[in-house]
């Protein structure tokens, strides 16, 4: 069940399951936790950008889209959320309880990591 805390929105892993099930998911769902915790096991499709990434790509993001942050227990992707907000996004959303309470299937190894983007690798473009 989604709720607010400090003006960020967060919902469960359920929700989350639902929205990438939804074929018209409009949502940018990532990763931020560093690459090798993303490689033991992370939601299949999902991109990776640390969270010490976010200040050189944050100006590439579209203030007006949606994005839910993940990380291993929720506090990385709630700074994140947080980070954004105050640069003017209003729809950013954060995975509750993190991988920890995701209760779905994982992949191991490093699908989609985003070390630079240029216009062939737009975030985006980037959807699960």
């Amino acid at each position: 069940m989604s709720y607010d805390y400090q003006g960020i929105s967060h919902i469960d892993s359920e929700e989350l399951y639902e929205l990438l099930q939804e074929t018209t998911n409009s949502h940018l769902i990532i990763d931020v936790r560093e690459p090798h915790e993303y490689e033991q096991a992370h939601i299949p499709g999902i991109p990776l950008i640390p969270m010490g990434n976010f200040p050189q790509y944050a100006d590439q993001l579209d203030k007006e889209r949606e994005y839910v942050f993940v990380c291993r227990s929720g506090q990385r992707s709630f700074e994140v959320a947080n980070y954004l907000q105050q640069l003017g996004f209003q729809h950013v959303h954060n995975l509750d309880g993190g991988m920890l309470g995701w209760m779905y299937e994982t992949k191991s190894g490093l699908e989609h990591v985003i070390t630079g983007l240029n216009e062939h690798t737009s975030l985006e473009r980037l959807k699960p």
